[in-house]
């Protein structure tokens, strides 16, 4: 029998890996470093990897010449200082040069400081070279039509249909490729390595699109939509010059008409592997509701293509965009399930899946290593999945260590490597904002946890709001420049939403992976995953929808100094505020009654919607939306407006909850692509259109939207007169077989003539001279007079038939037109003539939303 030890247990301070739970401190908590391994953050690296991410940031477009004297500088100033170190032999003056060598400002510092920023200008520097030189940019700055065979290296994506006047403007494909090969028009053929942007046309699938953000969906669905990564391709196009300079490709690819790709080669082994697994996935989601199928491609691979830009705005306004696109979190999340919580990673009991299936700790570390290769081939490489793995797989190595100070150099370590890697990262918003968000995570949460644990405030909880409010208080000034909006409900939708991105996450892998072999497995998977990730949408969805979900904020450098500064201040404010519970509830109120704004308090404070309003016009831009109130927060609506977040918060704020009939005077996009927002969570009855079914891909979108939530169809004609609560309307256009102009669908437009309550309106839509003349000659418009209201058609453009304004002599004059529009609307004349008639003008542009209320000497106009 061996002697007891009486000395001090030396083996103590080394690491040793699965050692007994008995030796932890009782007193620590699950998740807590190890006592001897926590200390003061190591902050060597920082200045290093800063000065990379800045050094490759300016380099990528710097003249060469400039690049090479910095990168000849850098490198001999770092070898001098690395020479001319003085070596030290003795003692006292041994330990201190010790000191002085590891500190911040120590000659091998700067010297580490200035390889680094060497490294990484000469890395940018070659590829923004890489970017001007050959046959490609020279080619492109002559818009030349060329034959280009190229290689596919990023998965195609839809681009969103932007609202530009009347009209939808298509939707787009983006494919990120290289070009290999290009042929001028006279024959000429040069190889080159250079990357480019392809855009392909794909207007002429819109006759079947579903909406006008789904042209090559559904049944039209595009072929290019299917190419996989490593595709070869050859395309007949023209090369223009890229919009940005701050963008990695050399030139843009604009592909006309919607012929299908030529494949030269296709796709190799292991993306057509990958292909299965994420073409299994969305079979398996099939079944599962919109906003579920959409988003839970997203939330495990990245895969957004289902992802309408209605559900996508409501991310962005809610800042929970990071949920769209794979993230580091997620991926900690699926390495976690591996390994077991962190803070048991190194002892016996330890948990996770290698745990119980015997895995030894290297083993499960290597297990790791190839799901982390595996998850980066699926979820492709680009730099947003590169860099969530890099941050995910070296921020959970340091978490499994339990040393919380070796956390900021492994970030430092991860971002200089993946600058070195791909300098283009340097430059992108989303690079910045994940930094910003792990530091966040790794330096301000855990102090803020701390404090509130202090205050009484349950662990987890006090974890959980300190790093929601920490990596908001970091990202916010820069997600102002992205949006031009600060989201006052980003918080607690981060923390009511973090419930679910585990099971969500977790689920969703486990259908992925079952989608190969057994689809009813993985379909049963993903349907118990469609629960969270359909919480997820409902949270995004209810935080957008709220009246003061954000504010504006200008989207500047100044503005995001000043927001900084602002956030500095309620950092400050809130320390002092955290010792006084009641004045912390009284704030929480505070906010909650300006995020909600309920209308009775509303009312009260601002007046809007006045008491007893008959009808009003809201303020969507440069579109139509009106609404004549019926009582009893039923109204009739005309026209929907280009946005549905607008005319959905301005019928909020009406209080409209029932909608017995929907009028859509024709159907231009600025008249009914805010049609969603009118539907949502309101009733119903019936929506009534023109019989001018022009343009197409709007009349369908429609109708798909009708389709969808079960609401009647049926058609306007002249002579048709109905009545709803204090309501009575005819409709005076068009007639039953309408004979359009040139612009057709404007002298289409339905127009009615209201009465309410003693209120006389007319409403014009967009009816041009001609249809105004000939509905003033109609047996419907026999009885056109003078009228309380009239709508002026067509935004109160110049083309206006002034008899029929002399008419009907309007004491009201509502214009609904966009703030510095590029038509021109109102034309000065038009607002001249209405005025020459004795009528009051009001605008949106100048006035906000109006309400008309009262009728004959009491009638009154109230502006938002």
């Amino acid at each position: 029998m061996s002697a007891p030890q009486t000395g001090p247990d030396r083996t103590a301070a080394r690491p040793r890996f699965d050692r007994p739970a008995a030796r932890v401190p009782a007193r620590s908590r699950l998740g807590d470093p190890h006592p001897r391994q926590e200390g003061p953050s190591d902050l060597r690296m920082v200045a290093p990897a800063l000065a990379a991410w800045a050094a490759a940031a300016w380099a990528l477009d710097a003249p060469t010449a400039w690049v090479i004297g910095v990168v000849v500088a850098c490198l001999v100033t770092a070898g001098g200082l690395w020479v001319t170190r003085r070596p030290v032999a003795r003692g006292a003056d041994l330990m201190r040069s010790a000191r002085l060598m590891r500190g911040p400002w120590s000659a091998v510092s700067v010297a580490a400081v200035l390889l680094c920023v060497a490294s990484s200008a000469a890395c940018a520097g070659l590829q923004g070279a890489d970017l001007r030189r050959g046959p490609v940019p020279a080619l492109a700055r002559q818009y030349a039509e060329v034959t280009a065979e190229l290689e596919v290296s990023s998965d195609p994506r839809l681009t969103r249909s932007r609202i530009s006047g009347d009209h939808a403007m298509p939707p787009a494909v983006l494919i990120d490729a290289r070009v290999s090969r290009v042929t001028q028009a006279d024959g000429t053929t040069t190889a080159t390595r250079a990357p480019v942007r392809v855009i392909v046309d794909t207007r002429t699938r819109v006759a079947s699109a579903k909406s006008p953000g789904d042209a090559a969906k559904g049944p039209g669905r595009s072929p290019w939509l299917s190419l996989l990564p490593s595709t070869r391709l050859r395309v007949t196009a023209r090369l223009v010059p890229p919009v940005s300079g701050g963008d990695p490709v050399a030139a843009v690819l604009r592909v006309r008409g919607g012929a299908p790709p030529d494949m030269v080669g296709g796709p190799s082994r292991t993306q057509r592997w990958a292909g299965r697994l994420r073409a299994g996935l969305r079979e398996a989601t099939e079944g599962l509701g919109p906003d579920a199928r959409a988003l839970l491609p997203g939330l495990v691979v990245g895969d957004t293509s289902r992802v309408t830009p209605e559900l996508d705005d409501a991310f962005k306004k809610t800042d929970l965009a990071h949920l769209l696109a794979v993230s580091g979190g997620n991926f900690t999340i699926l390495l976690a399930l591996f390994i077991g919580p962190v803070g048991l990673a190194q002892r016996v009991e330890r948990r996770g899946f290698a745990a119980r299936l015997g895995i030894p700790l290297r083993g499960t570390a290597l297990l790791c290593g190839a799901l982390t290769l595996g998850f980066v081939v699926v979820c492709r490489p680009d730099p947003s999945v590169l860099r969530a793995a890099a941050c995910g797989a070296i921020a959970l190595l340091a978490l499994a260590s339990g040393r919380r100070r070796s956390l900021l150099p492994a970030l430092a370590t991860a971002v200089l490597l993946l600058v070195l890697y791909d300098p283009w990262l340097a430059r992108g918003y989303g690079f910045l904002l994940s930094v910003l968000a792990t530091g966040a995570l790794l330096t301000v949460a855990p102090r803020w946890s701390a404090a509130l644990r202090r205050r009484r405030v349950p662990p987890r909880a006090a974890e959980a709001l300190a790093a929601a409010a920490a990596a908001q208080a970091l990202c916010a000034p820069v997600v102002a420049m992205l949006s031009a909006r600060v989201s006052l409900v980003a918080v607690p939708c981060n923390l009511l939403a973090e419930l679910a991105v585990a099971p969500a996450t977790v689920l969703g892998f486990a259908a992925l992976a079952a989608a190969p072999v057994a689809m009813p497995l993985a379909e049963g998977l993903a349907r118990c995953a469609g629960w969270p990730a359909g919480w997820i949408a409902g949270i995004a969805r209810t935080g957008a929808s709220l009246p003061g979900s954000g504010v504006d904020w200008p989207d500047t450098w100044v503005g995001a100094l000043l927001l900084a500064a602002v956030t500095l201040v309620v950092v400050l404010v809130g320390r002092r505020l955290t010792r006084h519970p009641l004045l912390i509830c009284a704030c929480a109120v505070g906010l909650l009654l300006v995020v909600v704004q309920p209308p009775p308090l509303t009312r009260v404070i601002t007046g809007w919607p006045p008491p007893g309003w008959r009808f009003a016009m809201c303020d969507v831009g440069q579109g139509d939306a009106t609404v004549l109130a019926a009582g009893g927060g039923t109204a009739v609506v005309v026209d929907a407006g280009p946005d549905p977040v607008l005319v959905d918060r301005c019928l909020t704020a009406l209080g409209v909850a029932r909608i017995p009939l929907l009028v859509l005077t024709h159907f231009h996009a600025d008249h009914v692509a805010g049609l969603p927002g009118v539907l949502r969570g309101r009733s119903v009855g019936a929506i009534e259109t023109t019989g001018f079914e022009e343009p197409v891909a709007q009349a369908v979108f429609v109708r798909a939207q009708a389709a969808a939530r079960h609401i009647p169809l049926t058609r306007a004609v002249a002579g048709e007169h109905r009545r709803t609560g204090t309501l009575d309307w005819r409709v005076l256009w068009p007639p039953a077989d309408p004979a359009p102009s040139p612009d057709g669908p404007n002298d289409a437009s339905v127009a009615l003539s209201v009465r309410s309550a003693g209120l006389s309106l007319l409403l014009l839509g967009d009816l041009e001279p001609a249809a105004q003349q000939a509905l003033a000659r109609s047996p419907a418009g026999a009885g056109l007079g003078p009228v309380d209201v009239l709508k002026v058609a067509h935004h109160g453009s110049a083309y206006q038939d002034p008899d029929l304004i002399r008419r009907v002599a309007p004491r009201i004059a509502l214009i609904s037109c966009g703030k510095d529009n590029p038509y021109g609307h109102p034309a000065p004349r038009t607002v001249a003539a209405l005025r020459g008639e004795g009528a009051l003008v009001l605008r949106t542009d100048e006035d906000g939303a109006i309400a008309v209320v009262g009728a004959g000497e009491g009638l009154s106009v109230a502006r938002d």
